[in-house]
């Protein structure tokens, strides 16, 4: 049985939230988790697409079959169910760029395996389209256009092997690898809020506002994103994302996260991507564990070090 196998890097948007939807440059990191999927062949005179998805814990979270005409399901109990209209439309967007997608009198068994929980918001569906579109022979970027949309910066971050700057110009994505290897990376950390934001909503709304100077601000967010990359010392991080955390909840009327829960925090806090549910950063001075103790007294007892969840180029070497 032929076999083949896709993966795809998890993200995290340092700086530029919103706004890299308006060119601003955003650093953007891969993380060490991510999303795998592996694809069987076998002949077959009625092909079938059998689709398991499987998470974290090895637990399949969702299964399904489908014709290859429209990509509609086989059982009638799965033809209201969202993830399965999804993953249809999905497989219709890529027949569309590419009319050869699975025509082969073939039946395909697809696995996908996520290494994070779904909740996380680290990519879920990023690592999702870009398997897909490298299975396919399809622009991920076209097929996230026609899909849940975005910027991109997150199926850049599915290919990338370590810290990027991205941004979109002329509504095309761009991005390169940069030197972001703080000195000061073991005073960084990331915690989970434990409320999952819709991507695609946040983007609908975003793109709903009436914001006086965008472009102004997207080059303010910009200057910010390249001295963060440059600065070597902890207390200028920090100034950065206090000053980062202001246009944001200025522009969108928005709270910012440190004066809602950790307004007693000795630490900087800055929202990452979505605001409002997903992970943020934290930096801290002091031992791991005095910093663990506080998030976890607040309720909040994810909390993982930056060497542990964001990729390297150095891995590679």
């Amino acid at each position: 049985m032929r076999e083949q196998y896709f993966y795809g890097h998890g993200k995290l948007l340092l700086t530029g939230e919103y706004f890299v939807m308006e060119g601003a440059q955003a650093l953007a990191l891969p993380t060490t988790v991510g999303q795998s999927m592996k694809v069987k062949y076998r002949q077959s005179y009625q092909p079938v697409l059998n689709w398991k998805s499987v998470d974290h814990t090895g637990k399949v979270w969702f299964e399904s079959d489908f014709e290859f005409w429209h990509f509609n399901t086989i059982k009638e109990s799965d033809s209201q169910d969202e993830k399965a209209l999804f993953l249809r439309d999905v497989l219709k967007a890529c027949r569309l760029q590419n009319p050869h997608f699975l025509r082969d009198d073939v039946d395909v068994f697809v696995e996908t395996r996520i290494e994070f929980p779904l909740g996380w918001g680290l990519g879920s569906s990023s690592t999702f389209l870009y398997n897909i579109a490298q299975w396919a022979y399809v622009s991920p970027f076209e097929l996230l256009k026609r899909t849940i949309g975005g910027s991109g910066y997150d199926i850049a971050c599915a290919q990338a092997m370590g810290p990027i700057i991205f941004h979109n110009h002329d509504q095309k994505p761009q991005w390169e690898s940069c030197d972001f290897n703080p000195s000061f990376k073991d005073n960084l950390y990331f915690v989970y809020l434990g409320k999952k934001q819709s991507s695609q909503l946040e983007v609908q709304k975003f793109h709903k506002m009436d914001i006086p100077g965008k472009n102004l601000i997207a080059d303010e967010i910009s200057l910010i994103t390249k001295e963060m990359i440059s600065t070597h010392d902890l207390r200028t991080f920090n100034k950065l994302l206090v000053a980062h955390e202001d246009i944001i909840g200025t522009s969108l009327g928005y709270k910012k996260v440190k004066d809602v829960h950790f307004s007693d925090y000795w630490g900087e806090v800055k929202s990452l991507g979505a605001w409002g549910g997903d992970f943020i950063l934290v930096t801290s001075d002091r031992p791991i564990n005095e910093t663990r103790e506080y998030f976890n007294s607040k309720g909040f007892d994810t909390l993982i070090a930056y060497n542990e969840i964001v990729r390297s180029a150095l891995q590679e070497l």
